[in-house]
């Protein structure tokens, strides 16, 4: 029997996913495809019975809206949330609003992949020149957070991902698992990958392997020490979940030419 027990889940399809480009702090909102998934999702659970305590939620708008439509199809919208920037997505520093394909045309789909699912690799810094810096940088929302601006990345690999996410896991999280409260984290691709991660003991060579659709949730199973009681599941029609990895995984190839 596991001790705890959460649901984590990639929010699902935002605009610049279904563009196929790198969106990282950009704010987004659900695409027609991510609202009918964060939908599904909440009737999903439901189904399943589950009822949620606490959500947990990044600051970003394609996050917290994800979240939102999951708890009105559960009747559980009287549910608290939190929101915090260390459940950001990944920093992708200069490659933010490039588009994957034309990235893997242009520099090889083996150096895209290790940008995109790497653990420790760090593509190129945002600077002040980039069209969306200042989109990210003059955000309120930052201006709240937790660090001062100048502390805020510029860039991040999966493994600066699970470092500024490890203080909000053991100090904020854990607390209500170990209260007894089910939580569910509506998160991004990396940030989920980072936090499992850490929770399933994935190695720093594996985790490239780790892919996460959007908007599928996640079951995860602990003891009492916080160990995982076996890998984590993906809730939900299994062929239907490998074609959704299957075209996460393709977005970093090169696109073919239609004939």
């Amino acid at each position: 029997m596991a001790k705890y027990r959460f649901v984590l889940l990639r929010h699902g399809e935002g605009a610049w996913n279904k563009e196929n480009r790198f969106c990282s702090w950009v704010d987004q909102r659900l695409s027609s495809d991510g609202i009918k998934e964060a939908q599904n999702c909440g009737r999903h659970l439901k189904a399943l019975g589950f009822e949620f305590d606490l959500v947990f939620t990044s600051v970003l708008s394609r996050s917290i809206q994800t979240a939102w439509l999951i708890l009105e199809e559960m009747g559980q919208e009287w549910v608290p949330m939190q929101s915090s920037w260390r459940l950001n997505e990944r920093h992708y520093g200069a490659l933010i609003g490039l588009n994957r394909a034309e990235m893997a045309l242009n520099h090889g789909e083996e150096q895209v992949k290790i940008w995109r699912r790497s653990y420790d690799v760090t593509p190129p810094p945002i600077t002040e020149s980039h069209p969306f810096y200042e989109d990210i940088y003059n955000d309120r929302r930052y201006k709240c957070s937790d660090v001062s601006q100048d502390n805020l990345p510029r860039a991040e690999s999966l493994k600066d991902v699970l470092d500024r996410l490890l203080p909000y896991w053991n100090e904020k999280i854990v607390p209500e698992l170990k209260s007894g409260k089910m939580i569910l984290i509506s998160a991004h691709g990396n940030s989920s990958r980072a936090l499992l991660k850490h929770v399933q003991g994935i190695s720093d060579e594996d985790i490239i392997n780790v892919t996460l659709p959007t908007g599928v949730p996640i079951l995860i199973e602990l003891d009492e020490n916080l160990r995982p009681l076996g890998p984590h599941r993906f809730l939900g029609d299994q062929e239907a979940i490998q074609a959704a990895i299957k075209k996460v995984e393709d977005q970093g190839k090169v696109k073919a030419v239609e004939k």
